[in-house]
């Protein structure tokens, strides 16, 4: 199989461009995430491939920039779309996961009138744009003749896949080079309460740190350094950063603890939604640093950070 063919697609969001990639495989062309819901990301999607062909679109995980055309290819194409799992419940059971976030949110500490402003975000197609309406499930249905693997690695959102395929992996947004991507607060449909993303990000090291030999296909930036030099700077970045949570008062909510950490300044809901996220991650992180700690020593990295670790520690 070849390498995927790589498309960068400007987005109107923070985060920049977006990369998804092509291949052909098994005589399929076949799409890896798809960009954002714009018109130039359509155009550019109409000029550069014979859509015409496109039989597959596999989504890493269902985050605007990455499954937004899902929908409009499905539609005006005819490609089967697959989800990840966990992204097919969300889809599902739309209204009760942002009832149940926004009671986990009010939980935190925020008000009835930021928790109106934030299901009103959430409703209006910005942040969850059109679904494919007949989406396959990943894990489920990949057909194994297009000889593309999943490797699960949740912790920056509980759906988060990578594609592998012969010495290449496409990694969403799981391996970002200089990049400390917020580990989005949500509900576990699957049980009803809060999904463990920093329990989950611990697990996914073990992963990751299997495709160190592999050429990695990001989400977003130009590249990958190495997947041991990405996980050292998540990780030290967390450790820097609880540093910063523990000058606070522990009782203090969340939605108090937020502008403390990140300033007074924060308008947009959603932004604020990303910063709640990041200090419950941490948080997560000071209440069972062991987690962190012997993931680390297993993937052989722990020594890295082991004075960073100890200053946490200590700080404490």
């Amino acid at each position: 199989m070849m390498i995927p063919v790589q498309h960068t697609l400007a987005t109107p969001y923070p985060v920049g461009p977006v990369h998804c990639y092509s291949i052909e495989s098994a005589g399929d062309l076949v799409l890896l995430d798809t960009g954002p819901p714009t018109a130039e990301a359509r155009a550019y999607l109409q000029r550069s491939l014979p859509l015409e062909r496109l039989k597959h679109v596999i989504v890493t995980h269902c985050h605007i920039d990455h499954y937004g055309l899902a929908a409009w290819l499905e539609r005006e194409y005819g490609a089967t779309v697959y989800l990840p799992f966990r992204d097919s419940l969300k889809i599902a059971r739309h209204d009760e996961r942002l009832d149940k976030l926004a009671a986990l949110l009010a939980d935190f500490g925020y008000d009835q009138d930021y928790l109106a402003r934030f299901r009103a975000d959430t409703d209006n197609n910005k942040v969850f744009p059109e679904f494919p309406r007949a989406h396959k499930i990943i894990e489920q249905d990949l057909p194994q003749g297009l000889g593309i693997n999943v490797l699960p690695c949740p912790g920056h959102s509980q759906s988060d896949l990578v594609l592998t395929g012969p010495g290449w992996a496409v990694t969403g947004d799981v391996l970002l080079r200089g990049i400390f991507q917020s580990p989005l607060l949500d509900i576990d449909l699957l049980t009803g309460q809060r999904f463990r993303n920093y329990e989950a990000y611990c697990a996914s090291l073990l992963n990751l740190a299997t495709l160190r030999d592999t050429l990695i296909l990001p989400g977003h930036r130009e590249s990958v350094e190495s997947v041991d030099a990405n996980i050292l700077f998540y990780v030290s970045k967390l450790l820097e950063r609880s540093l910063r949570i523990q000058t606070l008062d522990p009782l203090l909510p969340v939605a108090e603890q937020v502008p403390l950490v990140f300033g007074a300044d924060l308008s947009h809901t959603f932004l604020i939604y990303l910063k709640a996220s990041e200090v419950v991650f941490i948080r997560d992180f000071l209440n069972q640093p062991e987690l962190l700690r012997q993931a680390m020593e297993e993937i052989g990295l722990f020594q890295h950070v082991a004075e960073q670790f100890y200053q946490v520690l200590y700080a404490a």
